[in-house]
């Protein structure tokens, strides 16, 4: 990220920032939700609680789904 103080001291994002982070959101937000949604269905409330917390670029999201939810019988 490229930020600078503009002339009234204020920190400043370029647009391409705002769009780099506007993607991570987005990708934050899919995986969250489609871990959550498992988790809930699983059952799993201490994996829901902590997924719904942190925040983690959807790191935790993604190995909860390869490693820790519950598998289909």
């Amino acid at each position: 990220m490229h930020l600078y103080i503009n002339s009234h001291n204020h920190l400043t994002f370029t647009g391409i920032d705002l769009a780099l982070l506007g993607i991570l959101v987005a990708w934050e937000a899919i995986w969250k939700l489609i871990a959550l949604w498992r988790a809930g269905r699983n059952d799993q409330l201490g994996w829901f609680i902590v997924m719904a917390i942190l925040n983690t670029a959807g790191i935790l999201e993604i190995a909860y789904l390869l490693f820790f939810q519950k598998k289909k019988e």
